[in-house]
């Protein structure tokens, strides 16, 4: 699939000059640091060490303060709390958290809905649940901003509720109190908070207002780091605060549960967010999709390491399964796309088949943007219901064009970049149709083509300082992962190099390429590899020059660690 490439403005020499001069950074850095705005020693120091004092004032949310009151109310009272979340990630994270620190002050329990019985956020099932077990306030974390109606249910049987969401909310908000930034007249500074980031910001407040530490909560901060990364949120302003923090606890003060997965998946510490993305978050997540995010939550609040490892054999075998059934089903859509007479016109995917895995249905929306680039929506039938999955191109809001097809929808919600609806099967064809009319009037030729954005254009040379050698990691790396954490709004920098050439290469595993890449204005040779990019061996093989597009890893072999390029993209020589 063709990409197009975008290189960014290179900032003013005098600029780049002055920041290569205060701060000692070679002329590279000094324009990475330029192009993300990061041009004085204050603003540098921030950014490379978010201080926890940087977070906002919790109360800044709208019904912070209501919410801390009720919650202090049900402690004071001693009524059951019951803390409700979502079955991925982001929610079981953001149980843990919140079970964590109020099972020290009152009587509490938690409850993960389960994905194929009772679906997505708050259901009448888990109402009745916390109704059975004595509760009078259920906390809905990374859920319930548009459960209008089953907080009206909740309401009648005299079951408070507090709502912890990010998603964007529907027309009406549910009758409770409702911790969202980006309802209507909030305030808060920050709108892009995860899930578990609202659950923190709603502790954080409580602790304040009680005037007890908070240093138990930032203990915590690893379950908070783990949401920002899978939730893929931007990483910018708090979530960058709270994630380079968490980062810290996770590496320094792992918990058992994530000790014994990391043990079970081959990994070690340090992780950095997209070691975490890649590789606690499809496990975590796996337990929701194959079995019951419960199992999630008891792995992440496992207190001894026998139970922690039990938990961590179960849920690595739910990811072991986890990946046929992603492989298998996105083999089948592809050949649904592939028989499907149409699909060249359409400029977005639908696919739907009655009986492939509710769990994984997102994972394969996913999988076919790398092949087809187009917004997707992956359907199956649950419950005689089509039921799946949306997933976008950068750029498309396919949460508001989903939303312009609502007259055909059941249930739906989600945000920008992913969303979940639900839908009798017997409107699939019209929705089909529908949800393409929208693409198509919305769609700009610029997202049609997967965008691969550059930082800057370098000789392979210029990624060392003079005197270092390209068997060394050069500074400019090790600099670059004080950078981290990386994820959207602050991605790992990319550089292109053009005219180079292969001076030898292989594909490995029948999928990926592994080259040495040979810059002939310098004689400089950098080892590099390109996953699944197996179709550029011939270009890469032919003796004539080309480009590359590239991230900068450490790659270590036998106790040694080198400079290893990360293949994004290649193309022709111009």
């Amino acid at each position: 699939m063709q990409k197009r490439w975008f290189i960014k403005q290179t900032p003013s020499s005098e600029l780049t000059a002055a920041i290569q001069h205060d701060l000692k950074v070679s002329p590279l850095m000094a324009t990475i640091l330029a192009q993300r705005g990061l041009t004085t020693h204050a603003s540098i120091r921030s950014f490379f060490n978010p201080p926890l004092t940087e977070l906002h004032d919790p109360f800044l949310m709208l019904n912070l303060d209501r919410a801390v009151n009720r919650l202090e109310e049900a402690i004071q009272n001693q009524q059951h709390i019951v803390v409700y979340g979502d079955y991925d990630v982001d929610g079981t994270t953001a149980v843990a958290l919140v079970f964590s620190i109020l099972k020290n002050y009152t009587d509490v329990s938690y409850y993960i809905p389960d994905r194929y019985e009772e679906g997505y956020g708050l259901s009448f099932q888990g109402i009745d649940k916390a109704l059975e077990r004595g509760a009078s306030l259920l906390i809905a974390l990374d859920c319930g901003i548009k459960e209008v109606e089953k907080v009206a249910y909740a309401n009648e049987k005299g079951l408070d509720i507090i709502v912890c969401d990010h998603h964007t909310p529907g027309t009406e908000l549910p009758a409770c109190i409702v911790l969202d930034p980006k309802q209507e007249n909030c305030n808060y500074p920050y709108k892009e908070l995860c899930g578990c980031g609202v659950g923190f910001k709603l502790l954080q407040g409580w602790l304040q207002k009680r005037g007890d530490s908070d240093e138990q909560l930032l203990q915590l901060l690893d379950l908070v780091a783990i949401a920002i990364g899978a939730d893929i949120v931007p990483v910018t302003g708090e979530n960058r605060v709270l994630a380079k923090n968490g980062l810290h606890v996770l590496n320094t003060t792992p918990r058992l549960g994530l000790e014994a997965l990391l043990k079970h998946a081959g990994k070690e510490l340090p992780l950095d967010l997209t070691a975490v993305v890649f590789t606690i978050a499809p496990r975590i997540n796996a337990a929701g999709r194959l079995e019951s995010g419960q199992r999630a939550v008891e792995l992440l609040l496992a207190n001894t390491p026998q139970k922690a490892d039990a938990i961590a054999i179960e849920i690595d075998e739910y990811n072991q399964n986890r990946r046929l059934l992603d492989a298998q089903i996105t083999e089948e859509a592809l050949l649904l796309i592939e028989e499907d007479p149409e699909f060249e016109q359409r400029k977005s995917t639908v696919v739907f088949h009655q009986d492939w895995h509710k769990g994984v249905v997102g994972i394969v929306a996913s999988r076919l943007i790398e092949r087809h680039y187009r917004p997707t929506i992956v359907l199956t039938e649950s419950k005689g219901v089509a039921t799946g999955s949306a997933r976008s191109v950068a750029g498309f809001n396919v949460y508001e064009a989903i939303l312009q097809c609502e007259h055909l929808l059941t249930q739906f919600g989600g945000h920008h970049h992913a969303a979940g609806l639900t839908m009798p099967v017997e409107n699939i064809a019209a929705f089909r149709e529908a949800f393409d009319a929208v693409v198509q009037e919305n769609i700009t030729r610029a997202e049609e083509v997967e965008e691969l954005v550059i930082d800057v254009e370098v000789k392979l040379h210029h990624l060392f300082l003079a005197g270092e050698s390209v068997l060394q990691v050069p500074r400019l790396l090790k600099m670059q992962q004080e950078m981290e954490p990386f994820g959207p709004d602050n991605h790992k920098p990319v550089y292109c190099v053009h005219n180079v050439y292969a001076a030898s290469s292989r594909v490995l595993k029948g999928a990926h390429l592994k080259l040495d890449l040979l810059d002939p204005s310098s004689d400089t040779i950098i080892p590099s590899i390109g996953f699944n990019m197996a179709d550029k061996a011939d270009l890469v093989a032919s003796g004539c020059a080309f480009d590359a597009v590239f991230t900068l890893e450490a790659n270590t072999w036998n106790g040694r660690t080198t400079l290893q390029l990360m293949l994004k993209d290649v193309r022709e020589g111009e």
